[in-house]
């Protein structure tokens, strides 16, 4: 069976991907999935290696690389609109998620001038945690097709 792809994308300190991917790491889903830590910046994917991801790579041609085969995509929402995360979203990046055919599972962090209306603010653990329960119900929709 061909290991599941996720792509987790994450920029400044990197605490968003190091939480997902330690809560995802501790959870009951099955293998076999190979994290992809892709940082905007070298912070953000170290820490992320640091949690436990399987690859990490950092800057703009990693994460149009990666976003080519992902099975999932996971991040902030800045990841899809340019010049968000302080500027550390490039154009491409921002086209390059947004043009993957792999579902895309987006915390609506309400920062970068980015506000998703009509959710209630939840706390980053509670986002995490939901993130990841999302990745799991995506991947296991995708082995049964």
């Amino acid at each position: 069976m061909k290991e599941k792809k996720i792509v987790i994308i994450d920029g400044q300190g990197g605490k968003i991907g190091r939480l997902l991917i330690e809560q995802w790491k501790a959870s009951a889903f099955p293998q076999p999935y190979e994290i992809y830590a892709i940082g905007t910046n070298s912070t953000a994917t170290a820490a992320m290696l640091k949690a436990g991801a399987d690859y990490g790579a950092t800057g703009e041609n990693p994460v149009v690389v990666a976003c080519r085969d992902a099975d999932v995509v996971v991040g902030p929402l800045g990841i899809i609109a340019a010049d968000s995360l302080l500027g550390e979203v490039t154009p491409a990046m921002a086209v390059a998620v947004g043009q993957c055919p792999a579902p895309k599972i987006l915390l609506p962090i309400n920062r970068c001038n980015h506000f998703v209306i009509g959710l209630q603010p939840l706390a980053i653990g509670e986002q995490i945690s939901l993130a990841v329960q999302r990745m799991g119900e995506v991947l296991r929709t995708d082995e049964k097709a």
